[in-house]
C-alpha cells in the first residue's frame, strides 16, 4: 500500500493543499482562499471540503493509498499547542486551535501537526531536499520577511513556547529601520525581498541614479525579479542591492554560526533564483564575520525543495517527523 501525506501551507492570501508521497513528489493539489471574514468555524468546514476532495482525487489515480496524516506550515504556528497565535497577516483573531479543530473532521487520521511556514521548509529539507543526512543545518526563507527554521542534533528546535528559531529579527543595526514587526534594525527589515526594495530606493537617493534601470519603477511596483534582471544588465544601483544584502545577511548567518555551529546554511526564497547575485557576497561575509575556528567550514547552499511546491511538501513532511515519536 502507498503512503501519502497531505501538506497544506496556509497564506496570507490562499491557502496550498497537495497529497505527497514518500518520495515527496505531489500528486494532486489545489488552492482555495484563506479567508478576510475572520472566521474559523467556515474556514475549517472549507478547507476540510477541499482536502476531502482531493483525498477522492488521489484515490481515483490509485486506490491502494493509505492517508498517514496533515502537516500544516503557517505563520505564528506552534507545533507544542497545535495553535496559531496572533498571525499579523490573517484575519483569524488571537489563539486559533488549529489542529484540534482539524482533529474533529478528521478522526481516522494518524497525525495532524501544525508549525510555521519556515520550520516546514526545514523538515522538508531535512526529508526530501540537500539537507538528509544532516542533523545540524539552518533554513533560511527569504520573502516578504526572513523566516528561519534550526535543526539540531536531527530534531527542529521549537524552544520552551514553540516559537523558537527567529533567526530574521535578530537586530543587525540597532536603531535601523523599521521592521514589519514594529521593531527596529532587525535582519528582515534589510534582507527580504521588501527589505532589497528599500535599499534599491535608498541607493537611487544617494547616487541620485536617474539612469538606472529601475529608476522609472514606482515602490510599489518594484520587486526583486526587477532588481536581479537590472542586474544582470549591469545596473549599478542593482548590483550594488545585491552587495548590501549579501553582506548584511552573511553577517547575520555569522551570528547563526557562532551560536550554533551548523553544517549548513540552506536559502529558499524568490531572492535566491539571483544565484551567485546574492550568494557570492553573502558567504564572503559570512567568512569576514566569524570566528577563525568556523571559517571555511559551513556551506552556504540553495534549497533542493522545488520551489512551486516547497511549502506543501515542506507540510506533509511534518506528518513522517510526528510519526517517528
Amino acid at each position: 500500500m502507498k503512503k501519502v501525506a497531505i501538506g497544506v501551507d496556509i497564506g496570507g492570501t490562499n491557502t496550498a493543499i497537495g497529497v505527497v508521497d514518500d518520495l515527496g513528489n505531489v500528486m494532486v493539489k489545489d488552492n482555495i482562499i484563506t479567508p478576510s471574514h475572520g472566521d474559523i468555524d467556515r474556514y475549517i468546514d472549507d478547507l476540510s471540503v477541499a482536502i476531502k476532495e482531493l483525498i477522492k482525487s488521489v484515490k481515483l489515480l490509485n486506490a491502494d493509498i493509505e492517508i498517514l496524516g496533515i502537516g500544516i506550515g503557517a505563520p505564528n504556528g506552534n507545533y507544542y499547542t497545535g495553535t496559531i497565535e496572533y498571525a499579523p497577516n490573517l484575519s483569524f483573531r488571537g489563539v486559533v486551535h488549529l489542529v484540534k479543530l482539524l482533529k474533529i473532521k478528521f478522526p481516522e487520521l494518524q497525525a495532524i501537526a501544525l508549525t510555521n511556514d519556515a520550520n516546514a521548509a526545514a523538515i522538508g529539507e531535512m526529508i526530501y531536499g540537500g539537507a538528509k543526512g544532516m542533523k545540524n543545518f539552518v533554513m533560511y526563507t527569504l520573502g516578504t520577511g526572513v523566516g528561519s527554521g534550526v535543526v539540531v542534533n536531527g530534531d527542529l528546535v521549537y524552544g520552551a513556547d514553540g516559537f523558537a528559531g527567529e533567526c530574521g529579527h535578530t537586530t543587525l543595526i540597532p536603531g535601523g529601520r523599521l521592521c514589519g514587526c514594529g521593531a527596529l534594525g532587525h535582519l528582515e527589515a534589510y534582507c527580504s525581498a521588501p527589505g532589497m526594495k528599500r535599499t534599491a530606493f535608498e541607493l537611487m537617493v544617494k547616487y541620485n541614479a536617474t539612469d538606472s534601470l529601475l529608476a522609472d519603477k514606482s515602490f510599489n511596483e518594484l520587486d526583486s525579479k526587477m532588481i536581479f534582471d537590472a542586474a544582470e544588465k549591469g545596473d549599478k544601483v542593482a548590483n550594488e542591492v545585491f552587495e548590501m544584502t549579501g553582506k548584511w545577511l552573511g553577517q547575520g548567518f555569522a551570528d547563526t554560526v557562532h551560536h550554533l555551529s551548523p553544517e549548513a546554511i540552506f536559502l529558499f526564497g524568490g531572492p535566491t533564483a539571483a544565484g551567485d547575485y546574492i550568494f557570492k557576497p553573502t558567504k564572503e561575509s559570512m567568512e569576514h564575520h566569524l570566528l577563525p575556528i568556523f571559517q571555511n567550514k559551513i556551506k552556504i547552499l540553495p534549497s533542493e525543495l522545488r520551489p512551486g511546491d516547497a511549502a506543501i511538501v515542506g507540510a506533509s513532511a511534518l506528518v513522517y517527523k510526528e510519526l517517528e515519536k
